[in-house]
């Protein structure tokens, strides 16, 4: 059965927990990474003679399971992987962790026990990578950036620079426009490549593959980045290890190679960066003509090195610290020239908090020389606020990153958000060069004001319903079915109370007729979008089919007056994740069939069974709806018996507990103490009472029992019919469950709650105002003096005076 995405990321984090207390994650990642290329490439190539990398004997995967619970295990490791190194040129890249360090996987049995575990846990016979892998679906890869950003939050401060994380990665990737790029022999290059997300992710953006180089000081980084290149099939990227500044390996006639792409995240306000050459000697050229930068930042250094890398018609993109855009001093010559040039094509101004060595905002500058010197503007853009908190961290979610790329590459300038700024006003004499994105863009949300003569003679500010014109727009009757003007200028009543003001909005019939609008645009792309889903077959690739997807549903809602496009698209985003990309692989490698999984409990032994691809409810609800009902009705039953019985006990219990004699030592009833106590009182008059709620909690005690029994008959026979059902499935049976009854259905439902928020949202708005003018401050006043004096009057009557 194919490897789904979820639980390959579980079996791998699992591997994790086996190493946690003797290491930080910045070690143990060197560990689990290297067992993952091993099983990987021994999957893959194992026994291939024309393999791109070679499996030599004693040097695979299967000699580490061979080990496990062997004393030697440890030294056993090394030695397969050091033959693994020796037979690919890998020596320095996967054999820098030591499987035989006691300090760090403990000693003896401990030792052991713990690596014999990990291997373990790669052993898995769903993890076979032969044979799970859809065309164009990297799992491996990204099953790599999973661990990757793992590593990188669990390690902390100053240990997570080996990451960039992919949101911003995919960012960069297509705004230099690589996608353009039409031949493999194209070159994309990072002068601090670190682990070398960054160049993959802008070598995924290109249809006929390109040419990757990379530099890293790091030489245990430069090893992950290796491994993370053949993980990505990306085998001969040339990753080399030295400091990009004062020692660049990428050289060409005494001169730095150019390339056609470039991308960069360096380390920020690099103090050292000048160690090691002259910068007003530099042999390369790169400060000439645009000013040395300060000795002990080297925020620009690394961008200048980036520039005098491209081609004439080169572009590329670099993050930086916000400061690089409105630093004085030498940055502040350097930045001038840079701009004078004409190499800056855009700058977007990034969330705080996103990278894993520092909390301080940064920023994208986008490169471009190609027609530098007619460049007339700066494109900006202002993406600070859009993103979410994921633990400690802020993280960019799908739609922030769609809607950042499609302002940059479609150069649209949105309010408050992107605009062209014209090189004119950047270095006039206000601005002066500086490039500091809240001069050019105000962002800042407008202050919600308070009207003091609303608060003192009360009614709702004009001024505010006004700025609700997005839903009157949309609904012109709506506002008049809500307010009423007052007899003061400027100023309405709320018409309605309220706790009725949403059912107000929804039943509105502009709003209505807005909400059957919205669902036919649904529709409309449902059947547009039908054909695509139902030819899904082997050999399919998930990532371009979610790319049309996508796409499709953002031109849909396009035009939408008040719900969002990207808040729809990122619905779609979240539900691929969770669920629709594991069905889609399933498809992509196994075809449209119904794969019974068996499921086992702790012991090992059989505890049911379900389907990934089509959960039983869907079949349930449209082959079984009577079953399924006549279950409910059951439940239903039984949980009625139940709060009986619960009521029957708490009236009963107390000083005189009818049911003490019952009750275990854990507080529970016993069915049999209860009959127990009955036989003893049966024939005694004087507990006839205590007799008679006995007995009926008996009867119900009973009847549960009878139901459930029915309910478990039911559920048995549901479960058989199911199973049968599950196996007799026709391919178009298969398909309309799945892309119809799970996935669209889903989806719309996603769509529908955006209604459900557009309305929450207005009546939130008008609510509070309502709230906020409902008291005029001379009524507060007036209702204070009463209360004031009704005191002072309590007071005098009980004996004392102010």
């Amino acid at each position: 059965m194919p490897i789904k995405k979820s639980e390959l990321y579980s079996s791998l984090w699992k591997s994790c927990d086996e190493l946690r207390g003797g290491m930080d994650a910045s070690q143990y990642k060197d560990y689990v990474l290297v067992l993952l290329f091993v099983k990987y490439v021994s999957d893959r190539y194992a026994g291939k003679s024309d393999a791109l990398i070679e499996v030599p004997e004693g040097g695979g995967f299967k000699d580490m399971v061979a080990l496990k619970g062997k004393p030697e295990i440890g030294d056993g490791i090394n030695k397969i992987i050091a033959k693994l190194a020796e037979a690919n040129d890998l020596k320095g890249v996967i054999d820098v962790a030591d499987f035989n360090d006691s300090d760090k996987l403990g000693k003896g049995k401990d030792m052991q026990d713990r690596l014999s575990n990990l291997v373990g846990i790669f052993n898995n016979p769903e993890l076979d990578f032969s044979k799970n892998r859809a065309e164009g679906d990297d799992i491996l890869g990204d099953a790599y950036e999973y661990l990757m950003r793992h590593f990188a939050t669990e390690s902390g401060k100053s240990k997570g620079q080996f990451y960039t994380p992919p949101e911003v990665s995919r960012i960069m990737a297509k705004v230099i426009g690589i996608s353009s790029a039409k031949r493999q022999d194209q070159t994309v290059y990072d002068p601090t490549c670190g682990s070398g997300s960054l160049l993959l992710k802008a070598a995924d953006e290109t249809e006929h593959g390109i040419t990757i180089y990379g530099q890293e000081i790091d030489v245990a980084t430069r090893g992950l980045a290796k491994m993370n290149m053949i993980l990505h099939n990306n085998p001969t990227a040339d990753i080399r290890r030295e400091n990009t500044i004062s020692r660049p390996l990428f050289i060409a006639e005494g001169a730095l190679k150019t390339f056609d792409f470039a991308v960069a995240n360096p380390p920020f306000s690099y103090k050292a960066w000048s160690n090691g050459i002259d910068p007003s000697n530099d042999e390369y050229g790169r400060f000439e003509g645009f000013g040395i930068p300060p000795t002990k930042n080297g925020d620009y250094a690394f961008l200048l090195h980036l520039i005098k890398s491209l081609k004439s018609t080169g572009k590329g993109a670099i993050i930086l610290p916000h400061g690089v855009l409105f630093r004085g001093g030498a940055e502040a010559e350097i930045r001038q020239n840079i701009i004078k040039r004409g190499y800056i094509k855009g700058i977007i101004g990034l969330p705080p908090n996103l990278f894993y060595g520092t909390g301080i905002p940064a920023c994208i500058i986008v490169l471009d020389k190609e027609n530098a010197e007619s460049r007339k503007g700066i494109f900006m853009i202002d993406a600070s606020k859009g993103y979410i908190k994921d633990g400690n961290k802020n993280r960019l979610r799908a739609q922030d990153i769609h809607k950042i790329v499609d302002a940059f590459n479609k150069q649209t300038e949105v309010p408050k958000y992107a605009r062209m700024v014209p090189v004119s006003e950047i270095s006039d004499e206000d601005n002066n060069f500086n490039l500091n994105i809240p001069r050019y863009i105000d962002s800042q949300e407008e202050e919600d004001l308070q009207d003091i003569e609303a608060h003192l003679k009360g009614d709702i500010p004009n001024r505010d319903i006004d700025g609700l014109s997005a839903y009157w727009n949309v609904c012109p009757s709506l506002k008049n079915t809500l307010f009423t003007p007052s007899g003061r200028a400027g100023y309405s009543i709320l018409k309605v109370e309220r706790s009725k003001i949403k059912a107000a909005i929804f039943e509105n019939p502009e709003f209505v007729c807005y909400s059957k609008k919205t669902d036919e645009t649904f529709k409309e792309w449902q059947n547009a979008i039908l054909p695509t889903l139902d030819n899904i077959k082997i050999g399919s690739k998930p990532k371009q089919l979610i790319s049309l997807i996508t796409e499709s549903l953002l031109t849909a809602f396009s035009k939408d007056e008040l719900i969002d496009k990207y808040d729809v698209y990122q619905h779609l985003m979240d539900y691929w994740s969770e669920t629709m990309q594991d069905d889609i692989y399933l498809i992509a490698v196994s075809g449209w069939k119904v794969e019974i999984n068996i499921l086992r409990n702790k012991k090992g032994k059989e505890a049911g069974w379900d389907c990934d691809l089509i959960p039983k409810n869907l079949v349930v609800n449209e082959y079984f709806p009577k079953n399924h009902e006549a279950i409910d009705n059951l439940t239903a039953e039984a949980k009625k018996t139940a709060q009986q019985m619960q009521m029957l006990e708490e009236e009963n219990s107390g000083e005189d507990d009818l049911f003490s004699e019952a009750r275990s030592d854990s507080g529970t009833i016993s069915r049999g103490k209860i009959m127990k106590r009955v036989r003893e009182i049966m024939f005694n008059s004087e507990f006839a009472d205590e007799l008679r709620i006995l007995q009926q909690y008996l009867n119900l005690s009973d009847k549960e029992a009878e139901i459930n029994g029915k309910m478990k008959a039911m559920k048995s026979d549901l479960d058989k019919k199911l199973l049968a059902k599950y196996k007799d499935l026709k391919q178009d049976e298969i398909k309309a469950l799945v892309v119809e009854d799970k996935w669209l259905k889903f989806l719309y439902a996603s769509v529908k709650s955006e209604i459900e928020g557009i309305c929450q949202k207005l009546a939130t708005r008008i609510r509070e105002l309502a709230e906020r003018y409902a008291e005029p401050l001379p009524k507060l006043t007036k209702e204070v003096d009463e209360r004031s004096r009704n005191v002072d009057r309590q007071l005098r009557n009980m004996g004392h005076e102010w």
